[in-house]
Parts: structure tokens; sequence; C-alpha cells
């Protein structure tokens, strides 16, 4: 057999077993797990988690408070003008009283004001109407604020951690690619978390904003229809 013959088997072997070897070196990837990632953000992912703890909670708790505001009987009205159309309106008064309602808090004062002029009964509905939306509307500053807020508390972070990481390389004098890599995926946790957050809190805010605005509108047309009411004979 010729000796060149040889030889290519030979060096076909070596690289082979060379192969082989770098395979049997090479470590599997390291798993990711979620609580990992986030505990390698740093200590500015704690504010970040009482933000999404707060948007959780005053989202579910304004949700709640504006479903409730939102429903009233559908003969509430009709009651209503029944009483005051026969005169009765101790009992129109007995019922808006009874009643946890926006819209029952409203027209119960419009009836105190009766026998006054339309003008000035509307004005003092208005006045409620205001309160009622200022009681709806609250703690929704909290979201809007958060919405605004987390994504800057993470590109923070996000940028506190490259000045540390730069300053590591600059004070050992390392510069190790797969070190730089890890270090800045670990940085960036805190800017998606961030922008995560904000954008849940943006569309917290911006739905409760929407339901908000159906139940004024409710209150708009029961106050329009209690003072339709005044106007029509008594019996």
């Amino acid at each position: 057999m010729p000796g060149w013959f040889l030889q290519v088997i030979s060096t076909a072997n070596k690289a082979t077993d060379s192969l082989v070897n770098a395979a049997q070196a090479v470590t599997p990837p390291k798993e990711m797990h979620l609580w990992d990632i986030l505990k390698s953000g740093g200590p500015l992912m704690i504010p970040l988690g009482l933000m999404l703890v707060a948007v959780i909670y005053f989202f579910f708790e304004r949700n709640i408070a504006i479903r409730k505001a939102g429903k009233i009987d559908q003969n509430f009205m009709m009651i209503i003008r029944d009483h005051i159309v026969n005169g009765n309106i101790s009992a129109a008064r007995g019922i808006t009283r009874n009643t946890n309602h926006p819209v029952a808090r409203i027209i119960d004062k419009g009836i105190q004001r009766i026998g006054k002029p339309i003008d000035a009964i509307e004005r003092s509905m208005e006045n409620v109407a205001q309160l009622e939306m200022y009681n709806l509307e609250r703690n929704l500053s909290v979201l809007s604020v958060i919405a605004r807020a987390a994504p800057i508390f993470g590109f923070i972070g996000t940028l506190a951690g490259l000045m540390q990481l730069f300053f590591d390389i600059n004070t050992t004098g390392e510069f190790v690619l797969n070190t730089i890599a890890g270090g800045l995926y670990v940085k960036l946790v805190t800017s998606i978390s961030g922008l995560l957050i904000g954008l849940l809190a943006f569309l917290a805010h911006s739905y409760l904003h929407t339901q908000i605005d159906k139940t004024a509108n409710k209150m708009e047309v029961a106050a329009a229809d209690f003072l339709d009411i005044l106007q029509e004979p008594t019996r």
C-alpha cells in the first residue's frame, strides 16, 4: 500500500478523534428558568415587582367598583317617574336613599331640589355627578404613573448594569466575549421587565377609562330622564 495513502488515513483518523473530543468537551447549554432570570436583574427588580403588584391590585379593585357602578335596575327610573308623577316625593326619595348606586345619588339630589328652577336642579345634579366620577377615577392615576415610571426604572437598571460591566472590564483588562454577552443579557432583564409592566399598566388604565366613560353615559341619560320627568304634568 502506498505510503501517501497511509498518511491520508492517519490524518483523517486524527481529525475524527479531534472532532469527537471537541464534541465531548462542549458543555450542554444551561436551562434558563424564569425565576433565576428575574433574580439576575438586580436590586431594581424589587421596585419593579412592587409596581407589578400595584397594577394587578388596582386593576381588579377598580374594575369591580366600576362594574358595580355600571349595573342598575332597568325599572329604577320607571319607579321614580311613577312616584314623582303621582306626587309621592317621599316614596321616590326613599328608593334613592336605599339604593347604593351613583345614579341613585344623583337622582336623590335632584329630588331634594324639586320646586326650584330646572337650572338649579341640573347644576346640583352635575355637582354630585362630578363627585361620583372622581370616586370612579380614584387610583387610576397610579396606573398612569406606573405606565410611565416602570420603563424608566428598567432602563436605569440596564444602564447601571452596563456601567458596572464596562468598569469591571476596564479594571481587570479581561475582554472575554461570552462573559460580556452573558452580562449584557442579564442587564437587559430590567429593561424588558419595565417595558412589560408599563405596557400592562397602560392597557389596564385604558380599559378602565373606557368602562368609566360607559358608566358616565348611563349617569347622563338618567339625569336627562329625571329632568324630563320633572316637566311632566302631575296627576
